[in-house]
């Protein structure tokens, strides 16, 4: 498991700017040497336990929350047991040694998840279109560093900024894709947010990128 270290402080430089002074940056986290898949959310929370400048672990997303890992877990793309363990523990029974395993299995089954933002709030409040693109550069930065075969972009808003031309993930049901060049050439796979405000979607965008990995419906969970 690792991270895009060299980018950390520019992104803490935005937290200072746009995030809550009480809260740390959260980073982009798990293989970052061509993963077959990299997954690019909104911004963090301080429901995320790596937000609180008193946790001594890795920083990085979704870490002491429950509804984004079954997506994982339904993919293949995070051990079982881990998952058991993640539906049984509140918030405060995380540990730093436990994120790190949790971390370990993404890195292991081959992915990356980061936000597009990276700026922690206390709260879910929506974020304006400013934010994100401010972050822009520096999320093409870490998209050059870890050079995926695949990305996964959540969102209409999240899709459209990264991609810089207006989209609707609901035009993208299957295999569907955009080309984003940077450098180098990325396929980007717009889809369903699939928590929060949009759970309704998480089967949606399980299926999607279903598709995107070309698994047979029988092998979802």
């Amino acid at each position: 498991m690792k991270q895009v270290l060299n980018l950390h402080d520019r992104f803490d430089d935005l937290q200072v700017t746009y995030g809550d002074q009480d809260l740390k940056s959260i980073y982009g986290a798990g293989e970052t040497n061509h993963p077959k898949l990299m997954f690019i959310f909104m911004n963090p929370t301080g429901k995320n336990i790596a937000s609180s400048p008193n946790w001594q672990g890795l920083r990085a997303p979704w870490l002491g929350t429950k509804p984004v890992w079954k997506i994982f877990h339904d993919l293949n793309l995070l051990d079982t047991s881990l998952y058991f363990k993640i539906s049984a523990l509140k918030p405060t029974q995380w540990d730093k040694e436990f994120a790190h395993q949790v971390y370990t299995s993404i890195a292991e089954h081959s992915v990356y998840i980061t936000n597009l933002a990276k700026c922690t709030l206390s709260n879910a409040r929506p974020l304006n279109n400013k934010v994100f693109k401010d972050y822009l550069d520096l999320v093409y930065e870490e998209i050059e560093a870890v050079t995926p075969q695949k990305i996964v972009s959540f969102g209409n808003q999240v899709s459209s900024i990264l991609l810089k031309k207006q989209i609707s993930v609901s035009l993208y049901p299957n295999d569907e894709y955009e080309f984003l060049k940077i450098k180098s050439d990325y396929q980007v796979f717009p889809t369903y947010y699939p928590v929060g405000q949009g759970k309704r979607n998480m089967p949606k965008a399980i299926n999607r990128i279903a598709r995107v990995l070309e698994i047979p419906d029988t092998q979802v969970l």
